[in-house]
């Protein structure tokens, strides 16, 4: 992998498409800046394990469903 690759670790900006909700929706629900959650969908920064399960209670997804298995 070369140095300029970005690794994904989570699989919000995924999941928030498959459910039909916005970046807003989410940063609306968890009183949220929209620029924190649109940092957490590229994967530019991380929400808290109690963040995520934050999120998938809010998108009625198991939290697996929000992470990315890091083996290849």
């Amino acid at each position: 992998m070369s140095n300029n690759q970005q690794i994904v670790v989570n699989r919000i900006k995924a999941v928030l498409a498959e459910k039909r909700r916005t970046n807003r929706w989410l940063a609306e629900q968890m009183c949220k800046s929209e620029n924190t959650i649109s940092r957490w969908c590229s994967n530019k920064s991380q929400p808290s394990i109690v963040q995520l399960q934050e999120i998938a209670n809010l998108l009625d997804v198991d939290v697996r469903v929000l992470l990315k298995s890091q083996k290849e």
